[in-house]
Order: C-alpha cells, then sequence, then structure tokens
C-alpha cells in the first residue's frame, strides 16, 4: 500500500509541485494519473521512489514513511519499485541483455553488475522478462538499434527482472505512435494482472486513460481533484480535470500532459 498524507512539495524556485496530497493507492490496483502540463503528475509518481522529496507531510509505502528514509534504505526503496520513463533511459551501446540485467542491480550490488557478474539465474529471468514483452529474437541487438516502441518494451522487461512490488511509469507512451502506444499498455495491465504489482501510470492520452486504467486520479495545479473508478468517469469529469471543455481531438490524445 501507498500512502501520500498530506503531501507538499515546494521546488527550490517557490513552484508548488504537490499540494496536500491525500491518495492511498492499493495493492495490485492499476491507477492512471491524468492532467495538464505542470499539473503535478510526474512529481507525484517521483515522490514515491524519491526521485523527489517532498517538503512537507508523510508518504507511507509499505506502511514506512519514505521521507525519512537515506542512502540504505533508499536503495532498498528503488529495488522494489521499477521506474518506466518516456526516453526509455537504456545505454544505447549496450545489447538489449545487458540492458534487461541492469534491472538485477539493487539485488547484485555495482560491483558485480561492472564486470558483468550476473548468475545463471539472473540471465534466465532477464530472458524470461524479454520473452514476456515478445522481443526476445533481439537479445543480443544493441540498445540504439531498436524502434522506440521496442526500447520501450525492453526496458518493461528490465523492470519485470528486478521484481518490484510497484511499477511507476512516467509518460511511458508519449513518444509513441498510437498503435505502438496500446501495444506498451496491453503489456504493463497484463504485468500488472498477471503478477499482482501494483502500477501507477502518467498518461496524456484520455482514451487511453479510459481503456486500461482501474482508477483514474486527475491533477490540477499540483492538487487532486479527481480520484475515481474509471467506470465513474464522465466527459464532465475530464472538464473538471482540464478546466475546459474537452474536443474531439483531446480524446484522440491531442490534450497535453
Amino acid at each position: 500500500m501507498i500512502e501520500f498524507k498530506d503531501v507538499s512539495l515546494v521546488y527550490p524556485n517557490g513552484t508548488q509541485g504537490l499540494k496536500n496530497v491525500n491518495v492511498t493507492i492499493n495493492d495490485g490496483e492499476f491507477v492512471v494519473i491524468v492532467g495538464l502540463s505542470g499539473a503535478g503528475k510526474s512529481t507525484l509518481i517521483r515522490s514515491i521512489n524519491r526521485l523527489v522529496t517532498p517538503t512537507n507531510g508523510s508518504l507511507l509505502v509499505d506502511d514506512e514513511d519514505i521521507l525519512k528514509y537515506r542512502s540504505k534504505n533508499l536503495r532498498k526503496l528503488r529495488t522494489k519499485t521499477g521506474m518506466i520513463f518516456q526516453n526509455y533511459n537504456l545505454v544505447k551501446r549496450s545489447n538489449v541483455l545487458k540492458n534487461v540485467l541492469a534491472g538485477r542491480l539493487g539485488h547484485t550490488g555495482t560491483l558485480r553488475s561492472i564486470f558483468n557478474m550476473y548468475s545463471k539465474k539472473d540471465k534466465s529471468l532477464a530472458y524470461e522478462s524479454l520473452k514476456r514483452v515478445n522481443i526476445e529474437e533481439k537479445v543480443y541487438n544493441r540498445a540504439d538499434e531498436l524502434s522506440g516502441g521496442q526500447q520501450q518494451r525492453v526496458s518493461i522487461a528490465r523492470v519485470l527482472t528486478q521484481q518490484p512490488k510497484y511499477i511507476l511509469a512516467d509518460e511511458p507512451v508519449a513518444s509513441l505512435d498510437p498503435p505502438t502506444s496500446h501495444q506498451v499498455m496491453t503489456y504493463l495491465k497484463k504485468i500488472n494482472k498477471e503478477d499482482n504489482i501494483t502500477t501507477i501510470v502518467n498518461l496524456h492520452f484520455i482514451d487511453m486513460a479510459m481503456e486500461y486504467a482501474d482508477r483514474i486520479i486527475g491533477m490540477r495545479a499540483g492538487e487532486v481533484v479527481f480520484d475515481g473508478p474509471a467506470s465513474e468517469v464522465t466527459e464532465k469529469t475530464f472538464e473538471e480535470i482540464y478546466g475546459r471543455s474537452i474536443r474531439e481531438d483531446d480524446l484522440r490524445g491531442g490534450t497535453e500532459s
């Protein structure tokens, strides 16, 4: 379980990233966060693994306040919290297998990873993870030889190899075309259901949020303005989140993140 209790974050330049956020995310949920650019979506998701640090409140992960964590505990937190980025975050000159094995870093340690001293079990896990996203045939290709969609599938395989309890995906399909975006979202949803991994995704495609989310959280100016099941979301809900009427092109993915 993840619990935000009166969480606020003010950046050094005075920008309010989060404002009195109170949200509980239950184990196994597939949550999509929506809102305009600057609404606080990325700040919220990056607080969970302390890529950014809230300035007020409590943020509990498995009943522990992670805002009190320092180096050793932060490493432990990030080992059980897998992160998927918009820009894939792969080592372009390394092959796919090495990129996926990087998911074992929190378990094996830096020295062993530098010298590629991974066990047969780790390598087997990495290959099985690639098979789950149907890209095992690229195992020895360099990452920069792959398309954007293929690279994002590799990043999903890396997270699977990490064996996390939580998956955080920060705009994972923003750089992809619609068919590839749906493919990536389908894999994330499938993993969520099969492995019961709590998954939190930032999206700027409204129709995609409606299709894949169990629950939608709407943010505006650092505050949560909607939180409920996807089945309860209406066009009026999105108008309240975005602060304006929703046009047809917004529903197809034209709204900014």
